[in-house]
C-alpha cells in the first residue's frame, strides 16, 4: 500500500508540543507484536519519541483491527479500523509484510539491523522457524533489545501454552480477589473491566526495554527481555500476595472493602455513590466530624484502623445510613472540607466530562485522513517537563508506511 491514508494529525492536546525531540528521538523499534500487551509497550515507546514500525499481516493487520463494534468510518462512509486497535497503536508506522515467506523474513532480518529494540509476543519458539528468533537477530545486530512477550515465559512446564488476559486474571488469582464474596447477591469471580495483565505487561515491558536500552548504550551489548503475562499478574497481587506470605491465608472475594482498610469503599448517596478512602485514624475522626457524627470518632469499636476491620460490617451500615441522605456533590464538599479522600463513581463519559481531565488534556485528538471524523484516545499520563510526549502520528492505517520503511531497504539475496 501506499502512504496516502497515513497521515496528517492535528493535535489539540495542550501538553502534546512537537516541536522538540522526545526523549526517545532516535530510537528504533521493530514491532512485531498484536492485541494489547506488546502494542501498548510500543505505544509508550512511541509516545516518548522512538520511531516504532508495527509489521502486520497483508490485507488483515493487527488482530484487534476487527475486534468491534464500535468501528470508525471511512471518508467514503465504509467500516475503518475497531476502536479496540486505535486505544494502542498511535504513534507508529504500519508496514505489510508477510514473516511466513522467505522474502518477508529476510525484509524483518534487514530491518532488524536498523533498529535498536525488537518486541514480539509470539508463542515461545515461535520465531525460530522464521530465523526471527532472538538467537538470530542478535546474531545481525549484538546491540539489539529483543523483548518477548508470551502468556508463560520462556521456560517452564506452561512455556508452550498461549495466554489470554481473561484466562491470567483467573489463573493468577485476580479474580479470586475481584467480586462480591460468597453469600452475597451475584457473588461470583470476576474480571476487571478493562485488560489489566495486558496493560501492567506492557508497562513492565517498556520499563525494561528502557533499562537493556542503556545498558546497550553503555556496554554495546544487546540481550532477550522475557515478560510473561503470568508472572505480571502475579506480581500485580501486591499487598494481597504479601498478605497470604505473612498470614498463611489465602485473600478472598470483599466486593468493594478493602482487606487492609476501613472504612475503604463506596457509600450510597441520593444520586450515585461516592468512594471514601480513609487511609488514618485521623481522617477517620475528621470523616464522622464531617458527617455530624463525632461520636463515631471516639466510640471505642473504631479508635484504630485494626479495630475498624475488626469491626467493619457495622462501620460500614452506619456509615451507610449517615451518607444516604446526602447528594454526592454535598457529601464530597464536606468530606473535602474535612481532608477526607473521596470520590464518585464515574461512568467513562464522565470520567472525559471531569474538569481535571480537561485541564490536564486527557483526550487527544488527531486526524486521519482516510477517516470521516478525528481519532480520539487516551493521552499518556507521562508528564515530562524539559521532553514532553509528542502525538505527531494518529494510528496508522494498515500498511500506510509500507512503502517508505521499505522502499530504501537493501534486500538481502
Amino acid at each position: 500500500m501506499t502512504t496516502d491514508a497515513a497521515s496528517a494529525s492535528a493535535i489539540t492536546n495542550h501538553q502534546s508540543p512537537a516541536a522538540r525531540p522526545g526523549p526517545l528521538s532516535g530510537v528504533r523499534v521493530l514491532d512485531l507484536s498484536r492485541v494489547l500487551a506488546g502494542p501498548w509497550a510500543t505505544q509508550t515507546l512511541a509516545d516518548l519519541g522512538a520511531e516504532v514500525i508495527k509489521i502486520e499481516r497483508p490485507g488483515v493487520g493487527d488482530d484487534t483491527r476487527h475486534w468491534g463494534p464500535p468501528f470508525t468510518t471511512k471518508s467514503d462512509g465504509s467500516k475503518g479500523d475497531a476502536a479496540y486497535f486505535l486505544c494502542a497503536n498511535r504513534g507508529k508506522k504500519s508496514v505489510e509484510l508477510d514473516i511466513a515467506t522467505p522474502e518477508g523474513a529476510a525484509a524483518v532480518r534487514e530491518l532488524a539491523k536498523t533498529c535498536d529494540v525488537v518486541v514480539e509476543n509470539f508463542k515461545t519458539g515461535g520465531l525460530k522457524k522464521y530465523g526471527l528468533d532472538h538467537a538470530s537477530l542478535l546474531a545481525v545486530n549484538p546491540r539489539l533489545v529483543c523483548c518477548s512477550i508470551t502468556g508463560f515465559g520462556q521456560d517452564g512446564p506452561d512455556a508452550h501454552r498461549a495466554g489470554y488476559d481473561y484466562m491470567i486474571q483467573a489463573m493468577g488469582g485476580l479474580m479470586s480477589i475481584t467480586g462480591q464474596p460468597d453469600g452475597a447477591p451475584g457473588a461470583e469471580p470476576m474480571k476487571v473491566g478493562v485488560a489489566v495483565v495486558d496493560l501492567f505487561t506492557g508497562l513492565y515491558a517498556s520499563n525494561a526495554i528502557l533499562a537493556a536500552l542503556l545498558h546497550a548504550r553503555a556496554t554495546g551489548e544487546g540481550q532477550q527481555i522475557d515478560i510473561a503475562l503470568f508472572d505480571v499478574q502475579a506480581a500485580m497481587l501486591a499487598n494481597q500476595a504479601t498478605n497470604f506470605f505473612v498470614s498463611g491465608k489465602a485473600p478472598t472475594r470483599m466486593g468493594n472493602a478493602h482487606p487492609n482498610l476501613a472504612p475503604y469503599q463506596p457509600f450510597p448517596c441520593t444520586d450515585g455513590m461516592v468512594v471514601i478512602a480513609v487511609g488514618n485514624d485521623g481522617q477517620f475522626r475528621a470523616l464522622a466530624g464531617a458527617l455530624g457524627a463525632p461520636g463515631l470518632g471516639e466510640d471505642p469499636r473504631f479508635l484504630t484502623n485494626a479495630l475498624r476491620i475488626e469491626h467493619r460490617a457495622v462501620l460500614t451500615a452506619e456509615l451507610s445510613a449517615l451518607t444516604a441522605g446526602h447528594s454526592m456533590s454535598g457529601l464530597m464538599a464536606a468530606l473535602e472540607a474535612a481532608g477526607v479522600p473521596c470520590g464518585p463513581v464515574n461512568t467513562v463519559d464522565q470520567v472525559f466530562a471531569e474538569p481535571q481531565a480537561k485541564h490536564r488534556g486527557l483526550e487527544v485528538e488527531q486526524r486521519r485522513a482516510d477517516l470521516a471524523a478525528p481519532v480520539r484516545t487516551v493521552a499518556s499520563p507521562i508528564r515530562m517537563s524539559r521532553t514532553p510526549v509528542a502525538y505527531d502520528r494518529p494510528p496508522p492505517a494498515l500498511g500506510a508506511d509500507t512503502d517508505e520503511v521499505l522502499g530504501g531497504l537493501t534486500r538481502p539475496e
